[in-house]
Order: C-alpha cells, then structure tokens, then sequence
C-alpha cells in the first residue's frame, strides 16, 4: 500500500479554488498530512489565474502569513505555471520564481499567449478541432509535447500537472526528457487523465511521479485515493514516487535555489539516458531546435483522449 505525506497541487481563491490558504492547510491537517502546496494558476490563464504580479505577491505573503498557525503542517508556496508558447515560455517572470518553494507548470487551454500565433498551435488539438481534422489533431500532437518538452528544459520545474488534459501528448517524449531534468509527472487524482497504460509508459524512461489532489475547495485537499489506485494498478514502487511514505524521507522538496540558475535556464537537455533503441547521427544540415526530436506515435500507448 502507497502512502502519502504530501500533497503538491491546490488551488485558492487567489485563482478557481473555493476556499482560503489556511483552510487549505486545516484541510491537509486533518488529512494527517505533513505537507501542503497553494499553488495557484499563474497569471495568464484567460478565466482563472492570479491577478498578476500583485495577485501573485498577496498569494506569497499569505502563505507567509500562515506558516506556524498548523502545527506539523509545512506550507510550500508554488504556482501551476501556464506554459504560454510552442518555445515553453512560462507566464511567471524569473525574479518571482525565484521566491517559490515549488513550481509547477502545465498546459491549459485558456492561456493568453502575446502572439495569438503562439497559441493557435496548442489549442488545434482541443476538441473539436482534433475530430474535425485528423491531420490538425497530429500537429497539434506534435506542438503540444514539444511545448512541454522545452518548457521543461528551459525553466526550473518541479511537477508538470496532468499531462495529456483535454490536449493530446507524447507520453514517452515528455517522460524521457522530464527524467533528465529531474522534474516529476502528475498523476492526478482530479482528473485521472494520467491512466495506468500512461504511467506504465512512462516509467520505462526513469522519471519520477507525484501523487496530487489538483483540490480546488479544501474538501478535496489531500484526496488522493485515485492517484494511488492509478499508480499501485501501474505496478510503481513507493521510491519512484516523491510524496510517497519512506523510511527516512520526511519531506519532497525543500526550498532551494531552482534545478537551475535562471541565467542557465536557456540550455538544452542534458543527454538522453542510455535507452534501448538506438541514437541517429545529426543530420549536418539541420540543428533541430528543441533537445528532442518528437515522436508522432507513443511506444506502447493509445493517443491521450
């Protein structure tokens, strides 16, 4: 049996959720959590993100504010990051990543990207683009991981949420390059978009998983049965999961400068880890721009509904 200490993934009223940081830390404790993360969505969501840097700001010092009122509770203060372009830009400027605890990043369809030609990409694959045009749907395919992927390699991320929401992925592509970041996949207690094919896939390339609520009321903070269920159908073991219980392993993460200095953000993937099927040779006339080359069909997978 997987059991948790943590759950990295909650929303206020600073962006959809339905109640305030402290009663999202009550709810944690009455979970018998040791840890909860506000991570509310960044300030480019169209409906529901944070209210800017001012909004972002209020969310960090009421996070402050709340550390020590929950005896045994520790308090992270994240964001989910909207990632707002094909290149992975993130709608959180650097000089207020660097204040967070945590940092989560995902795709959203309702993002307010400031070229629309960065985002028409990214919503072709949304329904009902993807069952009008099964040509558009593949591209979309295409554009989404490689969203992903350079988001991943370009910014300091903790846990991409709920990948392959209503916005079809390559699995495999955005896992390997995860592992080599050091950045974890969600599995998503809410959603269940990450189903236990998916995390089966997935594991083959050694990223690690996090177990997460996505509650948007503190009611649904620290329920997290779904996402255990998925993972234990999966066959993971307890170690390739970041909030699972272990002896000795009394905290995820801790607050620290970022997986990378934000000057360093820019630079690719480190190499691929050793896999079974064999590398190519780079073609001498084309550099490709992203640090892996994406994949049109999953190794052992169905297409993300």
């Amino acid at each position: 049996m997987i059991e948790l200490f943590g759950d990295y993934h909650t929303h206020t009223r600073y962006s959809h959720g339905r109640g305030t940081v402290l009663d999202n830390v009550l709810a944690a404790k009455r979970r018998g959590l040791a840890e909860v993360a506000i991570t509310d969505h960044g300030p480019g969501h169209v409906l529901f993100g944070v209210r800017g840097e001012p909004g972002l700001r209020r969310l960090l010092a009421d996070v402050a504010r709340c550390r020590g009122e929950v005896p045994g509770v520790r308090v992270l203060a994240g964001v989910e990051a909207n990632v707002v372009s094909p290149g992975g830009r993130l709608d959180i400027p650097p000089h207020l990543t660097r204040r967070l605890d945590i940092v989560l990043a995902g795709l959203h369809p309702g993002v307010w990207p400031r070229l629309l030609a960065d985002v028409l990409p990214l919503i072709a694959g949304a329904p009902p683009f993807a069952l009008l045009s099964p040509r558009l749907a593949r591209k979309a395919r295409l554009a989404n991981t490689k969203a992903l992927v350079e988001a991943v390699c370009r910014n300091s991320i903790d846990i991409i949420t709920h990948p392959g929401l209503r916005l079809n992925i390559d699995t495999a592509e955005l896992a390997g390059a995860c592992a080599r970041r050091g950045t974890a996949l969600e599995i998503n207690s809410a959603h269940g978009c990450l189903t236990a094919d998916y995390v089966r896939v997935a594991a083959r390339h050694r990223v690690d998983f996090a177990i997460c609520s996505d509650a948007h009321s503190p009611e649904r903070v620290g329920a997290l049965r779904r996402g255990v269920a998925i993972a234990e159908q999966a066959g993971l073991a307890p170690e390739r999961i970041r909030n699972a219980r272990l002896p000795g392993r009394r905290r995820a993460w801790r607050r620290r400068a970022r997986l990378l200095a934000l000057a360093e953000s820019a630079r690719r993937c480190p190499p691929p880890l050793p896999a079974a099927r064999p590398s190519r040779p780079p073609r001498e006339r084309h550099i490709a721009p992203a640090p892996a080359v994406i994949r049109q069909e999953m190794d052992g997978a169905r297409p993300n509904p």
